[in-house]
């Protein structure tokens, strides 16, 4: 098939003008990917986008035109509200977290101290770790009446704890925040690390020369070399952590109530167990503009930065 499609694409080239040969002759090559990318990706936002004008219910047989009915449902909606707040706390506080333990260990290890390379090998782990399972396990170890966080909480005060970590909206959410930084903190650490290998090593040793010690080396070369890196992790881990879905899935449900609901889990509720696919759909056209303009800012803050 494929040596079928390179001698179409041959035989129409030589019917070209050279100047046309040259154009189209890359489009050609990329033609199957680009029809990859409009079905998988372009294709289904722009039917969302479609579906989100109208009440598409299994219950109602017309599925009526309403216009943007679903867009004012929802922030109506104290739930979606709630939603996008949890989305909101976790992004920023795991994010926040993520980055300061993995600056923090990626400097421990570029300073060659003593366990470093201990530090790599066990950073290396988490990543390995698909975010299902990690959701699963951790919810093994949050367990009230078998976990391993209460029974080590339990030789410390010397009495049996059975608290219900997952059970409490507070406790449940900072659950769901150190599951997040285990498993992510890494990331940001092997981006940190090799950013911090790339560094020219002229300039500290210039520092060093002018009387500079380690925490100006830090704060006055370190920190203002690696901001760029630093705002290309932040912008990838904040798009995945406010699309976050698996860890909500597995750790607590959405419970206790729905408190701790992120904006993905709330649309897979409406439009996956409810079948209310008009109004999921305008929730998920609102979670892109969102990510849309965080991107945005991020990027100009990238560009603004290397320029």
């Amino acid at each position: 098939m494929a040596e079928s499609m390179m001698r179409s694409g041959a035989n129409i080239s030589r019917r070209l003008t050279p100047h046309l040969e040259t154009q189209l002759t890359p489009w050609l090559f990329v033609a199957p990917s680009l029809l990859v990318v409009l079905a998988v990706t372009i294709f289904p936002t722009l039917y969302s986008l479609y579906l989100s004008f109208f009440q598409w219910e299994p219950t109602i047989p017309d599925k009526p035109y309403i216009g943007l009915g679903n867009y004012v449902e929802l922030f109506r909606t104290g739930r979606f509200l709630s939603a996008f707040g949890v989305t909101a706390l976790i992004t920023l506080v795991g994010v926040a977290l993520e980055m300061g333990i993995g600056f923090w260990f990626a400097d421990f290890v570029m300073a060659d101290r003593r366990g470093h390379r201990l530090v790599v090998a066990l950073m290396l782990l988490p990543v390995m770790v698909m975010p299902v399972v990690v959701g699963y396990t951790w919810r093994l170890l949050w367990d009230a009446a078998y976990g391993p966080i209460n029974q080590v909480l339990g030789w410390i005060l010397m009495r049996p704890i059975e608290y219900t970590w997952l059970g409490q909206t507070s406790t449940a959410l900072l659950a769901i925040i150190v599951t997040e930084v285990w498993q992510w903190t890494p990331f940001m650490f092997l981006i940190f690390y090799a950013g911090m290998a790339s560094l020219d090593g002229e300039v500290y040793e210039a520092s060093e020369i002018d009387g500079a010690n380690a925490w100006q080396q830090f704060w006055q070369l370190t920190v203002p070399l690696m901001l760029p890196i630093v705002i290309v992790a932040v912008l990838i881990r904040a798009v995945d952590c406010i699309k976050m879905f698996d860890v909500i899935y597995t750790l607590t449900g959405g419970a206790p109530g729905t408190s701790t609901e992120t904006v993905s889990y709330y649309i897979y509720q409406v439009g996956y167990q409810f079948f209310r696919l008009g109004y999921g759909s305008a929730a998920s056209i609102v979670l892109l503009i969102v990510l849309s303009v965080l991107l945005t800012f991020l990027l100009r803050a990238l560009r603004s930065r290397m320029s």
